[in-house]
Formats: structure tokens, C-alpha cells, sequence
């Protein structure tokens, strides 16, 4: 039901919209250099310049704003605009209002900015070094935070196994490059009883940014007000970063006295905006001789840029319940650390946390299987958890509530034909051609339970009675006088088809045709019932949002079946809600339009039997039990409910070019229950696009001087159509979760995780004859060239 206003060009995207009166326009000042002192800023001539309404720098945010509260206490303070220097290419150092954004952009030009460059460091090894340059003067150095865990007898298991196996990867820092970039509308109020913020950002989680923002600008969360617009072009988590530009142009428009409106252009979103963080990871895997795996120790390192920005740490923390993948893995250890740099701050990225362990997870899976000479498909299935196994939990405290992973695997073989790929395979490498097959089976975590970002606090330093497990959604469905129902939405969708299901289900709930069902996704925090957790991020709209809608419309068709049975004479519990009546269920023909029922309620409720309820308004929050925060232990369900996705590639390299191809790609996804089959297509497709961007052709890479050498898309690769030609074979299974009201489990990150890993076990099964190991991505041809052209001993092939 969205695509009509969109294919039309009636999308209400913000930069559309004027929704606060006499708006102006700002332009930002940002720093040239990675890393560098500020010796001074003057703004006197930008503040003359004709048309200029207001100028601030970091004097003037200093003297209003606190640092961003952090995820973790780190003395690595984290403000809008740079204070005492500059970490990173891009980072806000002054801000012009003007009349309009040319005026505001000609301005920018007088800021006068003294800078002190200082030696800049983005290597994330370089950075771990205690002689690197330290970007946070308060801090020992750039380690932002540092945890080992321990679950399970993992060195008894390791002295005592047949064979380790070691391996070393790089995860890459991509972004997801939305069609729409960052807009922010703020207006500040100056109040009797104290200030107050207004602003409007196309941000689709925008509650978790109330109370950071109230703790910036040092305002109760009841004074900040944000609004979304119906339409967001698109985010897959990287707009998450727009919070610091809402602090930023609230503080502006109280120096200009009006509503202030700023909207990104390309070249700041690659330079500033946000990224997925880049990781360097090191597995060591504790196997039988038969190759099943008995314990694991992971390193973990992610590069998160200049500031550990909220949410971070949440990437490495993100799936410390599924840790061990699709797999019985008994004892688990884990490091996980965080190191500043003078990159671009990172965040959230589509699947963020799960691409950069699946990488490493699922490459260590192929290596074992060469290790130990056994066939890549027959080693996943001797590791499997098994369908009798659910619900089943894993060592760091993850409780996978269902599914067959066996089944979805041999499907996932089955369909892409594998013993003849393996014949074709041999006949190729006989004709000297490169031709790889590779796979990956992963657990695809949905509805986050926010208590995963306690992990990188200490259990006993964790305050009693302050413990973390937000995974709740909230809905409003409402019946007005003619029978039309209303559903108020705080999940903030972006393309995923929200208003869609959520008509779908509702009108099935209270037997309804759909178009007696209006759903609403513009948000307003002063009006939409909310949790800090709210909103579209972390697959939550199919597990969570649908299981209090189908509570919401319960409640509603509680007091409907009431009203039909007073018109009906009828006992409420002999009626049932159908074709648009309520109706005797043993007599169908006796029955009353549900408009009708509902026009009762509202114009002749003292007909209702005594002490009934006249209410065809309801709100509903589905807050799941299994959700708790993290334990002494450190153990955490991070997420509610676990898919999972098998896939398989089919690959080949050019001989010349170098080129790597696409030829086939299966995938098999089990979501639970299915909502609708067009839309979980739509999320697999735009989940294998993005994957084949961070696999061949997507990075944000720096020069070792700190400078980004990406910020252009004539640098920046995306995936267009004529990369995503390969066929196709997408297949589902259903095992239903039962932890939610319809069965359902997230689908929308699935392949972004898997697709990745799996393109590069098949470029790494291309080149196994020469001895050649996958370790790192992006895999384009210069750097297919690079490992073909060296020197690379068998025994130590690397990359």
C-alpha cells in the first residue's frame, strides 16, 4: 500500500516538507584535517557577511552542551563539533545560519580556523600500539573499552584436543549509502519553565536518541519533541549517527532566534555521517579429528573512528548470543575490544555485528574442512544444532527458540544441484579455469534485547536495579464511529512494507477487508506510545510490532463481539468476527455489520450491559518474557528470536580481467512464520545487494595519513543493476517461533550477513589450487590480480 504515492512522486520525504514557519538554512564548517589542534576559530567575519543569521563554533557549544552520554564510562568525551581539535576528516567544527543554503555555504568560507595538524593514526593495529598518537588526552590510550568473557571449560577443551586451528580475518568499513541522506529540522524554545526542542529527522529509531539528546543539551527528556516523516529514504542503520546534527541545529536555531534546516549532501554523508566499524579478528577452533568443533576463542577487534559514539559498542556486542552460529560449539571464549581512530565514527550497518562474525566464523569453517580434508557442506552438517535440540541455548546465554537448520541447508544444496556443481568444478579446473563454490549458514538474530550493550560494563561495576532488556514495541488501534480502524505505528519503517502487514494482520484479526484498516507511521514523540527501544532497526517489526498489534486488536474485538451481541441478543462468546460482521458462529446468517457494532460503542454505549467498557481505543505493548538483561555471568539472550539462512555461491574469475562473477546464487530463508511472501522477497534482494557491495566492490578507505580517499561515488563503489545479474533461486522453509504471537522472526538482515562470507568462501575455492586463502574483503579485481601475481608459499597463502 505504500508504492503508489511513491511510484507517483507524492513520497513526503523532510526535505519536502516546511513543517515549522520562517525555517532557516545552515551549512556546516568541517575540519580538513584527520587530526589536528584548534589554536583558534573566528567567526566575526562569517557572522558579517549579509544573510548570515547566526554563526556558533566550539566556543559557543562548549558553553551549552554536555558530551553525549556514552554507552560506557570512557573518559573519551564526545561532543557535536570538535572542542579542543579534530579526530577525523568531516567532523563539525562551526555552523552558519543563513537565509538561504547558498548564502550559508558562501559564509562558511570566512570561518577562520587555525589548526595545529598533529600525526594521525587509522591502522587499527597502529592504534593498539601504547607509542600510537593518542586521540583522547584523558585516556591511557586509544582502547575504548576491553572485555574478556569465559563460558564453559575452554582451556581443558583446547589441551586436550585433537587439532587447533587458527585463523586471522578483516572485515572491511563499508556503509549502506541510503538514497536519502541526513535532514534535520530543530527549532529551539525558550520557555517560562525552561528550554525546549522541537525537531523533525529522518531517523527510523528516533527514541533511543531522546534521552542522549536530553543529557547533550541538559534538558529533561519531556522537553525534546522529535518527529519523523511518513516517508525515509532508506537507512539500514547508518542514520542512527544523526543525532549529534539534532544537538548541533537546536543549539543554532537558539542563537538565530528561528527553526533551522540542514540536509547532507553526498560528499558529507561518505566523509561523516556513519559506517559499519571495520574489524580485525582472530579464531582459534578446538576440533576432533572428525572435524566437529568442541570449543572456540575469539579476538575481536573493531576500529570504531574517532569517538565511540552511542550506540557503540554495539557492534561487538550485537550477537553475543549467537556467537557460535548455526553450531553445538560447548565452551566459548571471547575478547572484545574497541579502539579509536582518526576514521569517521562508526554505527549501525545493516546486520551490523553479524556480517563482521560471520566473516570470520563461517571462513574458519572452510578452513577447518580443508584441514581436516572434509567436504565444506559435509562439516557444517556434522556441526549443525539439531531440530530436537530447540529451543536450544548456548554457552554466552543465547536461546535459539526454533528451527531446522539441517533441512534449510540440504534445501539450499538440493536446489542449487551441488554434487553436479562439484563435477562442473573438477571439468573447469581440468581446463585451467577458476571456477568456486562457496557457503555459509548462519543464525539471523531479530528483535534485539538492548541489554547486550550492558556486556561492555563489568558485571560488578553493573549498578543494581539498572540492568538493560528494552525489546518492547508499542501500538494504537482505535475503531471510529463508522467501523474504520486506525493503527498508530512506532516502528518507523523505511521501505520495509510496515503499513502493509500491519493492515494485513489487523484486518485478519477483526475479520475486516483490508481497506477498512488505515495504518499511520509518521511519528511524533509527543504523541506516538513509545519505549526507548522503539523503532526499525535490528529485524524487530515481525517478532515484536505484530505480536502487540494482534494483543491490540484482541482487546478491540472484545468489546465489538460485546456490542454485536447486545444488537444480536447473543451470548459474546457464541459470536465471531468475519467478512466485515459479527456473527453467530453456528449461525452465520445471524449477524450485524461490524460498522455497526462499532457505531454502538460509540453513539449508544449506555445499551452495553452494566460495568461493560465503551473503549474501541487500545494500546498494546508485546514485552516477551525471554528478554532479560545480562547476568552475573554475563550471559545475555541478546536477541528474542533466531532465523536462520543458508546460502550458496557459485563463482568465477577472468582469467585477464581479473573480474569475479556471480553466477548463481542460492539462498534459503526460515523467518518463522511467513507475514507475506512479496515483501520477505523484496528484503532478501535488498539484503544480497548490499552484501555484494561489502563483498566486491563497497569501502570507506583512508590514506595512511588519515585522509578518506573514498568520498565520491567515482571512488565509493556501489552495486548497481548490471552487478546483480547472477540467477537467483530463493527458497523459504517455516518453523515458527514460539516466543511471538504469529510464529514470525526478522528477515530484512539475513543475507547481508551471510552473502559476504559466502562470496568469499567461493573466490577462496576458486583459488585453492594456488594455494590462496581469503581473509579480507573487498574482493575486486586488482586485488584478485595482487594474490595471484605473488609469491605465496602454499603452506602461509594469505590475504
Amino acid at each position: 500500500m505504500e508504492d503508489p504515492a511513491l511510484l507517483c512522486g507524492r513520497g513526503r520525504f523532510l526535505d519536502d516538507l516546511d513543517p515549522l514557519p520562517g525555517t532557516l538554512t545552515a551549512a556546516i564548517v568541517r575540519s580538513p584535517h584527520p587530526h589536528a589542534r584548534l589554536r583558534s576559530v573566528h567567526l566575526e567575519r562569517a557572522r558579517a557577511h549579509p544573510g548570515v543569521a547566526a554563526v556558533i563554533g566550539p566556543e559557543e557549544v562548549t558553553a551549552a552542551l554536555h558530551p553525549f552520554p556514552l554507552s560506557l564510562k570512557t573518559p573519551m568525551p564526545y561532543y557535536p563539533t570538535a572542542t579542543d581539535k579534530t579526530r577525523f576528516v568531516g567532523e563539525p567544527v562551526a555552523v552558519v545560519v543563513a537565509s538561504d543554503r547558498y548564502v550559508a555555504e558562501d559564509a562558511t568560507e570566512l570561518v577562520e580556523i587555525d589548526y595545529e595538524p598533529l600525526p594521525a593514526v587509522v591502522d587499527t593495529d597502529k592504534a593498539l600500539d601504547p607509542e600510537a598518537p593518542k586521540l583522547h588526552e584523558q585516556a591511557e590510550d586509544n582502547v575504548a573499552t576491553d572485555r574478556t568473557f569465559h563460558f564453559g571449560p575452554v582451556d581443558e577443551t583446547f589441551d586436550r584436543a585433537d587439532r587447533v586451528v587458527t585463523a586471522e580475518y578483516e572485515f572491511p568499513r563499508y556503509s549502506s549509502t541510503p538514497m536519502e541522506c541526513y535532514s534535520v529540522v530543530a527549532e529551539w524554545h525558550d520557555e517560562v519553565d525552561g528550554p525546549a526542542i522541537t525537531a523533525w529527522a529522518n531517523f527510523h529509531g528516533p527514541f533511543s536518541m531522546v534521552p542522549v539528546l536530553a543529557g547533550a543539551l541538559g534538558v529533561p527528556t519531556s522537553r525534546v519533541r522529535l518527529h519523523v516523516p511518513a516517508d525515509n529514504g532508506g537507512s539500514f542503520g547508518i542514520k542512527a549517527g544523526i543525532y549529534p546534527y539534532v544537538a548541533l541545529l537546536a543549539l543554532a536555531s537558539q542563537h538565530a532566534g528561528r527553526p533551522v534546516r540542514w540536509t547532507e549532501d553526498r560528499i558529507e554523508h561518505l566523509l561523516a555521517s556513519s559506517a559499519g566499524s571495520d574489524r580485525s579478528m582472530r579464531f582459534e577452533a578446538a576440533i576432533s579429528d572428525d572435524g566437529r568443533i568442541e570449543a572456540l576463542r575469539t579476538d575481536l577487534v573493531d576500529n570504531v573512528g574517532a569517538y565511540l559514539r552511542p550506540p557503540e559498542p554495539s557492534t561487538l556486542y550485537r550477537c553475543f548470543g549467537n556467537i557460535t552460529g548455526a553450531y553445538r560449539i560447548g565452551a566459548v571464549q571471547i575478547r572484545s575490544r574497541a579502539v579509536v581512530s582518526n576514521k569517521t565514527p562508526t554505527g549501525l550497518n545493516r546486520g551490523f555485528g553479524g556480517q563482521q562474525l560471520y566473516f570470520g566464523l563461517e571462513r574458519l569453517i572452510d578452513t577447518i574442512a580443508h584441514d581436516r580434508g572434509i567436504d565444506a557442506a559435509e562439516l557444517r552438517r556434522r556441526n549443525f544444532v539439531q531440530a530436537d535440540e530447540f529451543p536450544y541455548s548456548t554457552p554466552t546465554g543465547g536461546i535459539y527458540d526454533s528451527g531446522d537448520y539441517s533441512q534449510a541447508f540440504e534445501k539450499v544444496l538440493e536446489n542449487a544441484d551441488y554434487t553436479a556443481l562439484r563435477q562442473r568444478q573438477r571439468e573447469a579446473r581440468e581446463r585451467g579455469e577458476y571456477f568456486g563454490i562457496g557457503m555459509a549458514s548462519v543464525v539471523d538474530p531479530s528483535a534485539t534485547n538492548i541489554g547486550y550493550v550492558g556486556l561492555a560494563t563489568p558485571a560488578e561495576n553493573r549498578p543494581a536495579g539498572r540492568g538493560k532488556s528494552g525489546s518492547t514495541e508499542h501500538v494504537r488501534v482505535s475503531v471510529d464511529l463508522n467501523g474504520v480502524v486506525s493503527v498508530l505505528l512506532g516502528t518507523v519503517p523505511q521501505g520495509q512494507g510496515h503499513a502493509t502487514v500491519a493492515q494485513q494482520i489487523v484486518a485478519e484479526q477483526l475479520g475486516l477487508q483490508r481497506d477498512q484498516v488505515r495504518p499511520v507511521v509518521e511519528m511524533d514523540t509527543a504523541t506516538t506510545p513509545w519505549t526507548v527501544s522503539s523503532g526499525s532497526y535490528s529485524s524487530r517489526f515481525a517478532p515484536l510490532l505484530t505480536s502487540a498489534l494482534v494483543e491490540a486488536a484482541e482487546r478491540l474485538a472484545v468489546t465489538v463481539r460485546l456490542a454485536g451481541a447486545t444488537m444480536l441478543d447473543a451470548d459474546p462468546e457464541e459470536l465471531e468476527l468475519a467478512d466485515g460482521r459479527v456473527r453467530v458462529r453456528d449461525e452465520p446468517e445471524r449477524a450485524v455489520a461490524f460498522r455497526h457494532a462499532a457505531g454502538l460503542v460509540h453513539w449508544d454505549p449506555g445499551s452495553l450491559p452494566e460495568g461493560a467498557s465503551a473503549r474501541l481505543y487500545e494500546e498494546a505493548a508485546f514485552t516477551p518474557p525471554e528478554s532479560k538483561a545480562a547476568n552475573q555471568n554475563d550471559q545475555i539472550n541478546s536477541s528474542l528470536c533466531y532465523g536462520f539462512v543458508a546460502e550458496l555461491v557459485v563463482c568465477r574469475i577472468d582469467p585477464d580481467t581479473r573480474e569475479i562473477t556471480l553466477e548463481h546464487v542460492s539462498t534459503v530463508h526460515d523467518p518463522g512464520t511467513i507475514l507475506n511472501e512479496t515483501l520477505l522477497e523484496g528484503q532478501i534482494h535488498g539484503a544480497l545487494a548490499h552484501a555484494i557491495g561489502g563483498a566486491l566492490y563497497e569501502e570507506m578507505r583512508y590514506s595512511e595519513s588519515g585522509q578518506p580517499t573514498s568520498a565520491t561515488f567515482m571512488d565509493y563503489l556501489c552495486p548497481t543493476a548490471a552487478e546483480t545479474t547472477y540467477t537467483l533461486d530463493s527458497d523459504h522453509m517455516q518453523t515458527p517461533s514460539p516466543v511471538t504471537r504469529l510464529g514470525a522472526k526478522g528477515s530484512g538482515e539475513g543475507s547481508s550477513m551471510s552473502l559476504p562470507v559466502a562470496i568469499a568462501n567461493a573466490v577462496s575455492d576458486a583459488l585453492a589450487p594456488h594455494g590462496i586463502e581469503i581473509t579480507s574483503l573487498p574482493l575486486h579485481g586488482n586485488v584478485i590480480h595482487q594474490l595471484l601475481t605473488e609469491e605465496i608459499p602454499a603452506t602461509e597463502g594469505t590475504h
